[in-house]
């Protein structure tokens, strides 16, 4: 078949826009035959009501097929044919395959409803128990299309596509055998009209994966790009990029729709050769079975059942491949979504557990991107109860370093270590038992502000929450709220201040217990006082703990035991306040920058 060729600008546009992967077929196939382990059940179950619905739905054309039979013998045959009981009988199998008919839509949508159930819950169960760098380097664009957009495309396919599919196949297969026993020679006409529809699906199925595909990714370019605009605002705007960024956002909808036009150009293509092959099923039916009734080789009877059956294959045929189209695209977003399941939830080996509590970096290299590192050849000793102070320019590696430390990241070379326990060899779990990391973003989930401090240890009663709250110079406004802990935060609840949600997320911490935390500017958000007198209070509560502090607020670095100064990803100084002072070097600088 001749068509347009795919849109110019990217003819192998790729799966997926960011570092998530994209399932492979592998993939796909096994986690769909997954998910029909888990509810063979209910799938038998549809699959038996369907049958007894296709089966009655049998009933009405060999009833008029006999009809026809006994009319053609003459009035004689026509009277022994019963009519009342014809009539009887006809009516009864219509009330079954209504009342099947009910049964199967009513089964078909709970099946499908329970497998979308599965697959959100499969998917952010994975998405959880993914390692935290991993997500932190996603893009934002694609997070949300997967947990957005490909949830929204497979919930109508998860719904309908899948039973409806399966009602069609066993509806079709039926049919089929029904007017093989019916009529042997016309199961032979329906094989005429196969060529056209196999020509004309295999052209489409093999263009209409890679074509859904790019369709998805490009739309994910798009929500990446809008995204991104609208978290820069502010400084989109005070640049001056809007221009530039609504010509971006201009050119990523455009190759986008581009892809939605091709698609929508293969199903145009496909839709008539189907109405082609239904047209041909019943035309070869009606001419070869004439014949055939001429030559006597079948009577009027059965030609009559073998049309009507052969008419009634319309309605399946379309429906499998009318789901069928719907799967393309579904595939597409189910492979975005077990895509996660090819990523290790982490490279931890649970007989690695901590002998102690040091934390070392020992020659560590570490870049985002290939063949750039950001940091370089670090070497770092952490004895347990120390407070080291990483400080540096804006940029230098400090809040990297954290994370590494933290076990976020691992080393590209060189190790990091707990206890002579290598980080990156641990469950993601095991890490955060002994180190826990508290950075500028916070969250506050919607419901109760208990809830939401239990999430660092469920069995915490009232009075270690209050304690927690007390520790973080939170129980104040606590206190306030109309229902105290009961109070509805987050969204739609009591308004909190981006300085209350940050205590709420120290008070996390302080529930938790970590024997090492690293705290990434973890009190920027209160004004200078307030986080002084914070640190204070955090001071008793964090003593005999192992604290890696990032900060630009120096004063912080002053009540440390050791300082490392981070300059272009390499410490430059290591040392006491007083030391390095006294060294009057790069720390010394940014002291006396400090105060003026």
């Amino acid at each position: 078949m001749i068509g347009v060729a795919p849109p110019a600008y990217d003819p192998d546009a790729p799966e997926s826009a960011t570092t998530l992967p994209v399932g492979t077929p592998a993939t796909v196939r096994a986690y769909v035959a997954e998910l029909l382990r888990r509810h063979r059940a209910a799938f038998v179950l549809l699959v038996s009501v369907n049958a007894v619905a296709v089966i009655a739905s049998m009933v009405g054309p060999y009833l008029l097929g006999g009809l026809v039979e006994a009319l053609a013998d003459g009035v004689e045959g026509a009277r022994e044919l019963h009519l009342e009981r014809t009539a009887a009988l006809f009516a009864l199998a219509l009330v079954v395959q209504t009342v099947f008919v009910r049964l199967v839509r009513l089964r078909g949508a709970m099946l499908g409803e329970e497998m979308l159930a599965d697959l959100r819950e499969d998917f952010l169960v994975r998405s959880v128990g993914l390692p935290p760098g991993v997500l932190e380097r996603a893009g934002t664009g694609d997070l949300l299309s997967r947990i957005t957009t490909d949830i929204d495309r497979l919930a109508n396919a998860m719904r309908e596509a899948v039973p409806q599919l399966a009602i069609g196949v066993v509806w079709a297969a039926l049919l089929i055998g029904a007017l093989t026993v019916t009529a042997p020679p016309l199961a032979l006409a329906v094989l005429v009209a196969l060529p056209v529809l196999v020509l004309g699906c295999r052209w489409y199925f093999r263009r209409a994966p890679s074509a859904y595909r790019s369709e998805a990714a490009g739309y994910a370019a798009v929500a990446a790009m809008l995204t991104e605009t609208v978290d820069a605002g502010r400084t989109v705007e005070a640049h001056r990029l809007g221009g530039r960024r609504v010509a971006l956002s201009e050119q990523r909808i455009r190759e986008w729709t581009a892809w939605e036009r091709y698609t929508l150009y293969l199903r145009s293509v496909l839709f008539p050769v189907i109405n082609v092959t239904h047209v041909t099923i019943l035309c070869s039916v009606l001419l070869i079975g004439g014949y055939f009734v001429l030559e006597g080789w079948i009577s009027v009877g059965q030609l009559t059942t073998g049309a009507l059956l052969a008419q009634m294959l319309v309605d399946p045929v379309n429906l499998i491949l009318r789901w069928y189209d719907e799967l393309q695209v579904a595939q597409v977003s189910i492979a975005r979504l077990v895509g996660v399941r090819e990523i290790e939830p982490d490279a931890g080996d649970a007989e690695v557990a901590p002998d102690g509590r040091d934390v070392r970096a020992d020659a560590v290299h570490f870049g985002y991107r290939e063949g750039v590192d950001v940091l370089h050849r670090v070497t770092l000793d952490v004895r347990p109860g120390t407070r080291l102070a990483l400080v540096g320019p804006s940029g230098a590696g400090k809040s990297t370093l954290g994370r590494l430390l933290a076990g976020i990241y691992a080393p590209r070379t060189g190790e990091i270590t707990l206890g002579g326990a290598e980080l990156s060899r641990m469950p993601a779990e095991r890490v955060r038992e002994h180190v826990a990391l508290v950075n500028q973003e916070h969250h506050v989930f919607v419901g109760s502000l208990r809830d939401n401090l239990r999430l660092a240890r469920t069995e915490a009663d009232d009075a270690e929450l209050w304690s927690a709250l007390g520790a973080v110079d939170a129980d104040g406004w606590a206190r306030a709220l109309d229902n105290g802990l009961d109070t509805e935060v987050g969204s739609g609840g009591a308004l909190l201040t981006p300085a209350q949600a940050q205590q709420i997320a120290l008070a996390r911490l302080v529930l938790a217990d970590p024997h090492t935390l690293v705290l990434d500017e973890a009190t920027s958000l209160l004004d200078p006082r307030a986080a002084r007198h914070l640190e204070r209070s955090l001071a008793r509560v964090l003593d005999g703990r192992t604290v890696v502090a990032i900060a630009h607020r120096l004063h912080t670095a002053h009540d440390a035991d050791v300082i490392a100064v981070v300059e272009d990803g390499r410490i430059s100084e290591l040392g006491s306040h007083e030391a390095l002072v006294t060294a009057d070097g790069a720390y010394a600088a940014l002291w006396r920058s400090w105060h003026g």
